[in-house]
């Protein structure tokens, strides 16, 4: 439990588990929440964004896909994938980007984590709560499992693996429930000029954007949180 006299910092996290990124920048973070440890209590709550909202049901293949996307040649794809992968790597998440990993449609996806959200109480430690658990499992079984994090039984079980109710989780994505929560969340981020993810936004008004080094979100939580409660 933590400590009622410490600083609340609330951290909105605006991703998609489809963001190589986004993962990234979360391993990040997590040295900035140790090194305020006892000083802050950081409440995170995650958000949606899709980076590809018009994904088949089939996916496509990754490699074709960034190539594409980006308009980049295979080399450069390969060599920035290595690069993510040893980032990850150094931070204790692995990439298994093998031939056949293809990017999914990650709607479904945020259906759950909305709902995932809305289980946490507002008093609740959110930066190790269920909705977290639930996103990391979700970053877990699309880049390191190679699972498809569009089907609706995938989900249920990495729901359940989350310590979420699997059951209530095949019932909601067998729904269209929480899905008017995504289109209203993505489109609000967007008309807040959220273009790209990974965006952390701290105490609800300062925009950190990217996977940035640690050593940046330290510089800002100290020069605007910190001196502003002194």
């Amino acid at each position: 439990m933590s400590d009622p006299a410490t600083p609340r910092l609330s951290v909105d996290i605006v991703s998609d588990v489809m963001c190589p990124w986004c993962i990234i920048g979360w391993l990040r973070f997590q040295a900035v929440m140790a090194h305020f440890a006892g000083r802050l209590d950081f409440r995170v709550q995650w958000h949606p964004f899709e980076l590809n909202p018009d994904m088949p049901p089939e996916g496509e293949d990754a490699a074709a896909h960034v190539q594409r996307k980006y308009g980049i040649s295979a080399e450069q794809s390969r060599a920035n994938s290595g690069k993510m992968a040893a980032i990850a790597a150094e931070l204790g998440f692995t990439f298994n980007r093998g031939p056949g990993f293809r990017m999914r449609n990650s709607f479904d996806a945020h259906r759950l984590l909305s709902w995932a959200g809305a289980l946490e109480e507002p008093e609740q430690a959110a930066a190790t709560g269920v909705q977290t658990a639930l996103k990391l499992a979700l970053f877990r079984a699309h880049f390191t499992d190679n699972r498809d994090v569009s089907d609706h039984g995938v989900l249920a079980e990495v729901a359940a693996s989350a310590g979420l109710d699997g059951a209530r989780a095949a019932a909601i994505l067998a729904s269209d429930d929480y899905a008017e929560m995504v289109r209203v969340e993505e489109a609000w981020w967007a008309d807040q000029n959220i273009t790209g993810v990974p965006a952390f936004i701290l105490d609800g008004r300062m925009l950190v954007p990217g996977a940035q080094d640690p050593e940046v979100f330290i510089r800002v939580i100290e020069r605007k949180v910190l001196a502003d409660a002194a």
